[in-house]
């Protein structure tokens, strides 16, 4: 007993030591300066597209600037066509199953319910000129939609409810020649008012993020870093890192804080031993919906009811729908902490 006595405290340095050794990282802490110095020079088009002659035509249908687009950029519209964005799907393992294709164009929640039935509407944020079903075309490169993506004139907009055709009154040859890298806007258009409308779906992505605060966003506030959403959300070969639905198991191209922070950013081991289990969300961005509300409830049972014989409307005091007879009853909630 005396020997065992004897040998605890060696036995409890030996522990010590091993526990040192297998969770010590190097540390390679976050150089702000640099990161700042980085994203300060914003990226400037070494190319004039209002120069080119193939875009001086008049433009008579946004398939005509799509066939322009890619008799310059060929091979790129078989990019897009193999991504996400453009198949509404992705490759997933289910166990039990083996490989499927699952996404939008047929995925089922208990929220907006699915894209079928309501085609037209929903291709509005599609990348492209014709829904996601099987009779319109979705294999012809010139329904690709470039300036949804590539519009820098800020004017670019989809019409409601015509399969992601452009609005008609838009001047196709000014926008046409101001293209470019793809600013917020042009994400936002879509991801900000996923749903049906502002913050429906998100509660992080809405429409305060086109002009955002410090306070709103660290990385995109316009008196902070300044960021775009392109900035994190890299891209090669038209493929996007980052995805909406947060559990896959084959998504291996994710956009990630460690991009810039590291895996080790903090000067205290210990908290840096935090990641291998905790996000670094669930301390940094304790709360959402910040500026507008978020949908925090959508029950569809008591939709079609009718004032008057008529379909009708109700709003809280922030002006967000309460009640649609097409949609039924919400609720809605602002500044929130996660679950």
């Amino acid at each position: 007993m005396k020997k065992l006595l004897l040998a605890l405290p060696v036995i409890a340095l030996l522990f010590v030591i091993a526990i040192a050794a297998f969770t010590d990282r190097d540390h390679e802490q976050t150089n702000l300066a640099t990161l700042k110095e980085k994203f300060s020079k914003k990226l400037v088009s070494s190319v004039d597209h209002s120069q080119f002659d193939v875009l001086k035509k008049e433009f008579t249908s946004p398939q005509a600037v799509t066939g322009a687009c890619i008799s310059c950029h060929n091979k790129r519209h078989l990019e897009v066509m193999r991504s996400n964005h453009w198949n509404w799907e992705r490759e997933e393992f289910i166990e039990g199953r083996g490989i499927v294709y699952i996404g939008k164009k047929n995925v089922l929640n208990n929220f907006c319910i699915g894209v079928r039935g309501n085609e037209e509407s929903c291709a509005k944020c599609h990348i492209g000129f014709a829904s996601s079903t099987d009779s319109l075309s979705t294999t012809d490169p010139r329904n690709i939609d470039c300036l949804i993506c590539h519009d820098n004139t800020e004017t670019y907009a989809k019409a409601d409810a015509k399969g992601g055709a452009p609005k008609a009154s838009l001047d196709l040859n000014r926008i046409a020649q101001n293209v470019g890298r793809p600013k917020r806007g042009n994400c936002g258009v879509c991801h900000f008012f996923g749903g049906g409308g502002n913050n429906v779906k998100h509660g992080d992505l809405e429409e305060s993020m086109f002009d955002p605060s410090r306070e709103t966003d660290i990385h995109m506030g316009t008196d902070a870093s300044n960021l775009v959403c392109v900035d994190c959300h890299t891209t090669e070969k038209h493929v996007i890192s980052g995805k909406l639905y947060s559990l896959s198991s084959m998504n291996h191209n994710r956009s990630t804080c460690e991009q810039c922070h590291t895996t080790t950013p903090h000067d205290e081991n210990i908290l840096n031993e935090h990641t291998l289990k905790v996000a670094c969300q669930t301390c940094h961005i304790p709360t959402y919906a910040k500026v507008n509300s978020t949908k925090t409830h959508w029950d569809w049972s008591t939709a079609g009811k009718l004032e008057d014989g008529a379909p009708y409307s109700e709003e809280d005091s922030l002006g967000n729908h309460t009640y649609l007879s097409i949609k039924g009853s919400f609720t809605w909630d602002r500044n929130l902490k996660p679950e």
